[in-house]
């Protein structure tokens, strides 16, 4: 497995990447609202990020149509922004987005609800979100890269809801995918040790039913199984010898991860 180390410059880019992918994921959570189209959504997105001098990451990549991935309710990921998808009163959309700035990549998702949402949605959102949380505390030189797994999966089941194995997180840094991939389930105390310099995209992806899903005729988009709603947090974060630092994000945030 060949993971790539990156010093403490290469992490000050990857963090001019990330701050854009957070500039541009917050414009966005201004615009989500009832009646909005996820196309809406897309053009915003394609005009801040030229107006920020950066490429989007995943227009073209493996023929992927578009900047943004829009997911709403039962679609878990990789949803393709479109005009006759308007959002609607109740709904949650998943916004996945990345950059690539100056030869470095930064990847961030954050789920969303449109308008007032049922409380068992909130749950929902709130429980992926705390499990990214979880993920990035394990963010530590010297722990194996399945307590970060396990983390995410342990809060997720715990809470009564299930965890999607076909999609997991990944490195990430020249590329936008690199090694090692990280999935969202498994128990701890396996997988490389954590060494600063590694930078992970941690992405929760998380069912309010069974964890089974199926990839519909567009090729792209996956939705759950048995139609339950799912929802997706994820940020770009490196392991340091203060421990996690997230990239897409302002330094000076505190808090929760979203």
């Amino acid at each position: 497995m060949n993971i790539v180390l990156k010093s403490s410059r290469e992490l000050e880019k990857m963090h001019r990447s990330g701050l854009i992918v957070w500039d541009v994921l917050n414009g966005l959570r201004e615009m989500v609202k009832p009646g909005v189209s996820t196309l809406d959504l897309e053009q915003f997105a394609e005009r801040r990020t030229a107006e920020l001098k950066a490429r989007p990451a995943f227009k073209g990549y493996l023929s992927y149509p578009c900047v943004l991935c829009t997911s709403v309710n039962q679609e878990v990921v990789h949803g393709i922004p479109s005009a006759a998808r308007k959002l609607r009163e109740g709904d949650i959309v998943s916004i996945d987005f990345g950059v690539e700035f100056e030869g470095y990549f930064g990847d961030a998702a954050v789920t969303l609800p449109v308008g007032t949402i049922k409380p068992e949605l909130e749950k929902l959102l709130r429980v992926t979100r705390e499990s990214l949380d979880r993920a990035i505390g394990q963010v530590r030189a010297g722990n194996r890269l399945s307590d970060i797994s396990a983390a995410v999966q342990q809060w997720v089941e715990q809470n009564g809801f299930s965890v999607v194995r076909e999609f997991v997180g990944h490195g990430i840094g020249t590329k936008m995918h690199e090694e090692p991939q990280l999935p969202n389930y498994g128990e701890p105390g396996h997988g490389p040790r954590l060494q600063e310099g590694m930078v992970l995209a941690i992405e929760p992806m998380v069912n309010a039913g069974s964890p089974a899903v199926r990839v519909l005729d567009d090729k792209w988009t996956a939705v759950t199984a048995d139609g339950s709603c799912s929802a997706h947090f994820e940020h770009t974060v490196a392991v340091t010898s203060n421990g996690p630092w997230i990239l897409t994000r302002p330094r000076e945030t505190s808090g929760p991860s979203w």
